[in-house]
């Protein structure tokens, strides 16, 4: 088959733009659309969710999209694949069979499962979570496409799986296809968090229009290479820029490691294409690991907090003084874990009340629901009228909420089923991988020269370089790139991880690891343990560590007077340099 086949994406978390699916089915030609509403605090959600109720544990909103567009989809000839099962894909695919029944719509419902290993957390010495999935791979949805299914829905399979699996079944390609499969994982890589491919969460967004951006489609050629795209007319931009922020979204280094192919993304290469059309091409695969990673959440307790508002003069003081008397009404039953955050938002000689104004936030944890709840809450109401002047808060006393805490475990890939239940209720299982290869780190690249010295001035790094940050367990992963050989000569050999920690100090103390991708003119930098246990632990401002990457972009240095003159809106015009390679030609 020499025709590339269609892939769209129709979300990329679950509470994304509930029309999208609607938006990507009626915008254009599709051969398949795809869904990605799974994360670890997803799965936390999911787990609290089928406590409540054991036939729950999946994506309701997947169910009432598809209750607007099930019909569409059969029309248009549309299949879709969608990793909406959560906990219970079974519990999915039963209800879509009704809702299919209720619409008169002839289709065929098939699901993968054999992710969930809470049953069996003990014999595998996770001791006693309330949810424990492995990520599995593609092969599972490729049985079922085979065997004639419209919708296919799954568990906890890798988010780039339910685009592999549609372009492997399409194109028959077999399990040591690495190249080909390579090349699908970095497809679905980029389009699987959605409008994050098509300028949303986009550096450099003052140079394009975003208004409601498309969401993404992958061309999937046979050897694996892929043209990112959206439908024509929607909002957005597809660019190098905009492709190359997304590859960096929460990797480590070159090799990204899958349950069927290991990505090495040090071989990806982008070229503008035309309007809104990137090629992503050149993927090299190598064999998956022997391992499994499994996603891991408990209950970790309850968390409460307070902000308390300081205006005026003698902030610092302010802050101490409160401080000083809520810890000593908490004194006689204090929480487990109390902390102290202030920010400094406020101004000197402020115009408005709220320019005066800085934020002192206090998180506490307890396992007691009631130490953490009412008796911390009520105490620091408590002191309202014996405090600073002008006290008050941002929010009235609350009860205690429950917290997660996420631990990434590994198992060994023969250990977890695979199964592919197929429309007739018949089971097929899915072998592991035959062939597998340790993970291990690529020798460092060889840098470029440095850019020739000259004059520099003191500005924000945003002003050449783009940056994306996310969460990944208890990390934090900033990708950094530029736009010009010129700007990576000089990027590659200043921004060092030493450096990195100078700009944010935050880092400081903490295990930062820098890894280099020449190809893309970036960087992935990746921050141990700046998130505690994960995102749903709330361990900080911004858990998910979605802004690391802004807040290093305003941090200023000295930066070549070369590169600030390259003009553009963003400080550097998108041409060519040494180590050239395509640029954002729109």
């Amino acid at each position: 088959m020499t025709a590339p086949v269609r892939i769209g994406n129709a979300s990329g978390f679950y509470g994304d733009r509930f029309s999208a699916v609607r938006e990507m089915l009626t915008g254009g030609p599709l051969d398949v659309l795809t869904g990605d509403y799974l994360a670890e605090l997803t799965m936390l959600i999911l787990g609290r969710d089928r406590m409540k109720d054991p036939n729950r544990g999946y994506a309701k909103t997947f169910l009432r999209q598809l209750e607007e567009n099930l019909a569409l989809a059969k029309e248009k000839g549309v299949k879709i694949v969608a990793n909406a099962g959560g906990l219970n894909p079974a519990g999915l695919a039963g209800a879509l069979r009704e809702l299919a029944v209720k619409l008169g719509v002839d289709v065929s419902i098939a699901h993968v499962e054999g992710d969930d290993l809470i049953a069996r957390s003990g014999e595998l010495g996770f001791g006693k979570p309330l949810t424990a999935n492995a990520y599995l791979g593609a092969w599972g949805i490729v049985d079922c496409l085979n065997a004639g299914a419209d919708i296919v829905v799954t568990g906890r399979v890798t988010d780039a799986s339910v685009i592999v699996g549609p372009a492997a079944a399409h194109f028959g390609w077999a399990r040591d296809d690495y190249d080909a499969l390579a090349g699908a994982v970095a497809a679905g890589h980029v389009i699987e968090c959605g409008t994050q491919a098509t300028g949303g969460n986009y550096a450099f967004f003052t140079e394009h229009h975003l208004g409601t951006p498309g969401f993404p489609i992958a061309e999937i050629h046979a050897d694996g290479s892929s043209v990112i795209t959206k439908h024509e007319g929607t909002g957005g931009v597809v660019t190098v820029g905009t492709v190359t922020a997304q590859l960096l979204y929460e990797i480590t280094g070159a090799r990204y490691a899958g349950p069927d192919v290991t990505t090495r993304f040090d071989t990806l290469t982008l070229a503008q294409d035309g309007p809104d059309r990137v090629r992503l091409s050149g993927a090299t695969g190598e064999p998956p690991p022997p391992t499994l990673k499994v996603c891991l959440n408990s209950l970790g307790g309850f968390r409460n907090e307070t902000t308390f508002v300081l205006t005026g003069l003698d902030i610092e003081q302010k802050a101490a003084l409160v401080r000083e008397q809520l810890e000593g009404a908490l004194k006689a039953n204090p929480p487990a874990e109390v902390k102290w955050t202030l920010a400094r938002t406020d101004h000197a000689d402020a115009d408005t009340e709220q320019q005066a104004s800085a934020l002192l936030h206090v998180a506490v944890k307890d396992a007691d629901q009631n130490v953490a709840g009412r008796g911390f809450s009520s105490a620091a109401i408590e002191l309202a009228l014996g405090s600073y002047p002008g006290f008050h808060v941002t929010a009235p006393p609350s009860s205690a909420s429950p917290y997660g805490v996420y631990t990434a475990a590994y198992v060994d890939a023969g250990e977890v089923p695979h199964i592919a239940v197929l429309s007739d209720g018949s089971r097929v299982d899915i072998a592991p991988a035959s062939q597998t290869r340790e993970l291990s780190e690529v020798d460092e690249p060889e840098l470029p020269e440095p850019l020739a010295s000259g004059a520099v001035r003191r500005a924000p790094l945003g002003k050449v370089v783009g940056a994306r940050s996310g969460d990944k367990g208890s990390n934090a992963n900033v990708g950094v790139w530029v736009r010009s050989g010129e700007a990576w000569c000089w990027l590659a050999h200043r921004l060092t991880v030493a450096e990195f920690k100078l700009l944010l100090p935050e880092t400081a103390e903490l295990v930062v690891k820098r890894y280099l991708l020449p190809e893309l003119w970036a960087m992935n930098f990746v921050v141990e343990g700046i998130l505690g246990e994960g995102v749903s632990s709330q361990a900080r401002f911004d858990p998910q560590a979605k802004a690391v990457g802004e807040w290093l972009r305003s941090r200023e240095i000295d930066i070549p007077e070369a590169l600030l003159q390259l003009g553009g809106p963003g400080g550097l015009a998108p041409r060519l340099g040494s180590g050239a390679r395509p640029q954002e030609v729109q």
